[in-house]
């Protein structure tokens, strides 16, 4: 028996035992993927899971430590978890970043637990409850703990998030006697439909904004037997939808040896029964190579939605974040995408007031958004990130200046997105129903990713659908980026 299908079991000895975890996850879908381990984990070691921080005897914060406004927010969910009563812990990414530092000016929590600690957290959370004093995370920089040599990082021992390699799984007791590839170490804290599922760890971009290699370490994928463990685990759990995620899904299997790995291992998962749709995000642009998009078409199960790193169009600024591409090389990605699925999914985000930007980037920049014709795109105003490079960037672009482009661009994006949801009126479409309530039904289509690229509306022969089924309907009308759908054909 896998570990992920021991967690019944598990449960019930966590209620036996009275221990209680409430789990809270802020930021990316890769960080829920690190919170379903921990729940693994913490179960298989006698507690039992919930997200009721009020009645729990410990509050676990998976923080997220990205941009300032996240990190705002992870020390407010530590603040309000600290008056509640119960044990505070803070672990996850703004944890990992920044440690005995967050920890000394942050006395309301009991602990601040890195990476590491993530193999024996079951252990370090009964220190906790006991009162006994668990030494928060020395940050260091986790780019060093694997090999320069992408091949050689297989084999290291560091500890990766997500990465179910034998000592992490023997740590917490999981998978004995079991091939390690079929020791599932995850327990699904939501249900529905829709599940994310890591393909990678870290990244080995240097991107003079970004400040997640030096906390995520260098880029490592996790082996092909492992995902698709997981995700058939995923499918006997009734998910239906995958969404593939990483820091940068266009680098799997640099350190496999196997230069169309992602290809396989879409092949592979497409014959799982059960999932219908498989989706990939985080694709860096200057990756995506031409036999990954035709493997993504031949790929049936595989949705025509390209999730696109592009953060600007003009070339210089690009330079200066250290990043490939330009204007033209976007639009050229694109038409070759829309060359082969023309009603594919695209979307971005972008960033505006980066170090050195003028008015005529940002002009370039918008006339891309223009050309470009995307579904979705986020915009982001700079801001300085600790540790990265940008912050010694000559040029820096006044605050007021910056919020005044990122008002500019995102208004135009709000215009760009209605037009191109409103362009897809009349399309014929499946759609997963993702929600049954009183006042409507509501999913999403092939081009719209979960929570960030809007949803549809379905109108008609709605009666008996329930959260989960399959429809084919046609698009009749448009509101901002959210479609309205008449249901032309039944569930199945």
């Amino acid at each position: 028996m896998s570990a992920a299908h021991s967690t019944r079991s598990e449960d019930s000895t966590a209620r036996e035992a009275g221990k209680s975890v409430a789990l809270l996850t802020l930021g990316c879908a890769r960080n829920e993927t690190d919170s379903e381990e921990l729940a693994a984990r913490l179960a298989a070691g006698g507690w039992r899971i919930s997200d009721d921080g009020e009645n729990a005897d410990v509050v676990m914060v998976n923080t997220c430590g990205f941009i300032e406004q996240a990190k705002t927010e992870s020390i407010d969910v530590l603040l309000d978890a600290s008056s509640t009563g119960a044990k505070v812990v803070a672990t996850g990414c703004m944890a990992e970043r920044y440690g005995r530092e967050l920890a000394e000016s942050l006395p309301e929590a009991d602990a601040v637990l890195g990476f590491d600690h993530y193999p024996d957290m079951a252990a370090r959370l009964d220190d906790i409850l006991a009162g006994r004093t668990v030494e928060s995370h020395q940050p260091s920089d986790r780019r060093k703990l694997l090999p320069l040599a992408p091949a050689a990082r297989q084999s290291a021992a560091a500890v990766v998030p997500g990465h179910s390699r034998a000592a992490q799984a023997d740590a917490a007791h999981l998978g004995a006697g079991a091939p390690q590839h079929l020791a599932v170490v995850r327990k699904r804290l939501t249900d529905g439909p829709v599940a994310n599922l890591k393909l990678a760890s870290g990244c080995d971009r240097r991107c003079t904004f970004c400040a997640i290699p030096s906390f995520r370490g260098s880029f490592v994928s996790r082996t092909p037997e492992e995902i698709l463990a997981e995700a058939a685990w995923l499918a006997s759990e009734g998910v239906k939808e995958l969404n593939l995620v990483s820091e940068n899904t266009t680098s799997y299997g640099k350190d496999l040896a196997d230069s169309q790995a992602l290809e396989h291992l879409l092949e592979n998962m497409a014959a799982i029964d059960g999932i219908e749709w498989i989706r990939l995000s985080y694709l860096q642009p200057a990756e995506l190579r031409p036999s990954l998009i035709e493997a993504m078409h031949r790929t049936e199960k595989v949705v025509p939605y390209f999730d696109l790193s592009f953060q600007h169009s003009s070339a210089k600024v690009l330079r200066r974040m250290r990043r490939f591409g330009s204007t033209e090389n976007f639009l050229a990605l694109l038409k070759q995408i829309r060359d082969v699925a023309p009603l594919a999914g695209a979307r971005t985000n972008v960033i505006v007031g980066f170090p050195g930007e003028t008015e005529e980037d940002v002009e370039e920049l918008m006339g891309f958004l223009e050309e470009a014709r995307l579904d979705s795109t986020g915009v982001f105003a700079y801001s300085d990130e600790d540790g990265t490079e940008a912050v010694a960037l000559d040029g820096h672009v006044d605050e007021d200046v910056v919020s005044e482009r990122h008002t500019r661009v995102s208004m135009l994006v709000d215009e760009l997105v209605s037009q191109r949801a409103a362009d897809r009126v009349g399309e014929v479409m499946q759609v997963l129903v993702e929600s049954v309530e009183d006042d409507g039904v509501d999913g999403r289509g092939a081009h719209q990713a979960p929570e960030v690229d809007g949803t549809i509306a379905l109108v008609g022969e709605v009666d008996g659908l329930e959260v989960g089924d399959f429809v084919t309907a046609k698009v009749i009308d448009s509101n901002g980026v959210d479609l309205v759908a008449e249901i032309v054909e039944e569930a199945w």
